[in-house]
């Protein structure tokens, strides 16, 4: 009787410890009609509702995620036309934050614009997706997606530790490539899905998946402890992004990295040392051209706070 009685309690703690766990994602879709009937709208509503079950119930890595942990992120979706009985044309933007060691801030990891998202949708037919297999250029478009932001978030991390979901985007890629929808091929554009997973396993680029460790792990998550260590580490990290500029100027992928840390550096560095600030402009106008002017600003806080 009491070897039964501990059997039980044992299978009920399991159950609890199962039932508390969590799948990666907690993802916010959204999706904007601004030029679609009140009709497609509807049904615009209801794959909003199908989309965000389908990232967030389904399991993406072989961990289990408790719900503190689950990565933070928003798809928004821009519809701007219909084009078939059940065909439909926009854009979609995709973001991921991640917390920052003993604080209430997150950091942006990862933030894109994709403007070729042609997709079909048959309101309340099922979502298929099965891993290798393209189904569906709806459900591929955002489970690649969903496989970039657990690889962008696995890499702040660990070094390199999101290569095994980096390589499930890459697998969707290769499965795409006989699909008639854009942006999975490498003659159609140099800013695509293609280049990005590219980028990401190009040898050339690889200081930049390790400045995200050390921007992440040695930067921000220091700084409760020491923010001026904690801001060289992270112009630790600008530098090594400052080396693949020089070597491969206005590279996709670094693009990507700034379009999501570009106001979080300008806020980092206003309040730094002088020093460090003009390092921080010196190389950022440098890494990031097209955001020079805000960079540049930063530089006049002296005078214009009266410091």
């Amino acid at each position: 009787m009491i070897k039964q009685a501990g059997l039980v309690i044992f299978l009920l703690l399991a159950l609890a410890s199962r039932s508390n766990a969590q799948q990666e994602m907690n993802c916010m879709v959204s999706i904007a009609t601004p030029a679609l009937s009140e009709t497609d709208r509807e049904i615009m509503r209801t794959l909003q509702s199908d989309l965000r079950e389908f990232i967030n119930q389904r399991n993406w890595t072989e961990y289990q995620f408790q719900a503190r942990e689950r990565i933070e992120a928003s798809i928004l979706i821009t519809v701007n036309e219909r084009i078939g009985s059940d065909e439909y044309r926009g854009t979609i933007q995709v973001q991921s934050r991640r917390p920052v060691y003993r604080t209430s801030y997150s950091s942006p990891v990862f933030n894109h614009q994709d403007r070729d998202f042609h997709f079909r949708y048959i309101e309340n037919q099922p979502l298929d997706y099965v891993d290798n297999t393209f189904t569906s250029n709806l459900t591929a478009v955002i489970a690649y997606y969903v496989y970039i932001i657990l690889g962008f978030d696995f890499d702040t991390f660990a070094p390199m530790g999101g290569t095994p979901y980096f390589e499930m985007a890459q697998n969707i890629v290769n499965s795409a490539q006989n699909a008639p929808e854009r942006g999975w091929k490498s003659f159609e554009s140099q800013r695509n899905r293609y280049w990005l997973v590219e980028n990401l396993f190009n040898p050339i680029y690889r200081n930049i998946r390790q400045a995200m460790y050390i921007y992440h792990r040695q930067g921000f998550d220091k700084m409760v402890e020491n923010m001026d260590l904690a801001r060289g580490e992270i112009i630790n990290a600008l530098e090594m992004l400052q080396r693949v500029q020089r070597e491969r100027p206005g590279s996709f992928l670094l693009q990507v990295v700034m379009t999501s840390k570009n106001d979080e550096l300008v806020n980092l560095f206003s309040e730094a040392s002088p020093m460090d600030r003009n390092r921080a402009i010196s190389i950022l106008t440098e890494v990031d051209p097209s955001n020079s002017a805000k960079y540049r600003r930063m530089g006049e806080g002296d005078r214009g706070t009266g410091r």
